[in-house]
């Protein structure tokens, strides 16, 4: 009896019946389009320094965690759970789950505030 191979539900596994969605291809432009070191450059003078208490976040990393939950009105929260959960997200914001986690909502919070 041969043994028949068996599907998974492995991430990458429905490459073959892919679509880039609208979302992904807008996330996809916009890393083009924003003008990065210019943003950068306004915010960094504002920006916490590492010293006391725990050390900040990447600049560019939490204004791309920004950016997205503004372009998708998400919430602290959503944006944290939508990093985690959609992978075009995760490209965007350059985050190996394997590596790094995502920062919490309250770190988004203290960065828009």
């Amino acid at each position: 009896m041969q043994a028949m191979e068996q599907t998974t539900l492995a991430i990458g596994g429905f490459d073959a019946h892919s679509k880039v969605t609208h979302k992904a291809a807008f996330v996809a432009r916009m890393e083009t389009l924003v003008p990065w070191d210019a943003f950068i450059g306004l915010i960094k003078l504002h920006y916490p320094k590492a010293g006391n208490g725990r050390p900040p976040r990447s600049l560019n990393t939490m204004l791309r965690m920004y950016l997205l939950a503004n372009w998708f009105d998400l919430s602290d929260l959503k944006c944290e759970d939508a990093l985690y959960g959609i992978e075009y997200f995760r490209n965007f914001y350059r985050v190996d789950l394997g590596r790094a986690g995502v920062p919490d909502a309250t770190t988004l919070l203290h960065f828009r505030h």
